[in-house]
């Protein structure tokens, strides 16, 4: 299985890279969606309900659930904790990664599962 850094380090071969400064919404709950992330640099607060449900750092992605979901509309909001360099792949470089690197596949799959068990243990 791919660290979490080695699945970020897959996104260089179809790089495109946002920077957001603290504070910088990423996206918001019910906005439509068609990219996914994988934070270079920083920190991400991931919010539900106005809440803080995670903290995410250099290494994990997010984003990923709105590309595999046939509505592509975001389930929680995703703010800049500090100074955040993302890179971010769009469905159709998203499903090439998945194709040709199945690790991968399985590692974002892993990373989306670890979110909802942690989500699920703190409510």
């Amino acid at each position: 299985m791919l660290e979490p850094a080695k699945t970020v380090e897959l996104f260089h071969k179809h790089l495109d890279q946002k920077t957001f400064a603290p504070g910088d919404v990423i996206f918001e709950d019910g906005q439509k969606a068609d990219v996914m992330y994988g934070i270079i640099e920083g920190v991400v607060e991931l919010f539900v309900n106005g809440q803080v449900v995670e903290t995410i750092k250099k290494g994990d992605v997010f984003g990923e659930g709105a590309l595999v979901h046939e509505e592509h509309i975001r389930a929680s909001t995703a703010i800049a904790k500090t100074e955040c360099k993302l890179a971010y792949l769009d469905q159709e470089r998203f499903l090439f990664v998945v194709q040709e690197t199945p690790l991968f596949a399985l590692s974002v799959i892993r990373s989306y599962s670890d979110r909802l068990r942690r989500f699920k243990h703190s409510i």
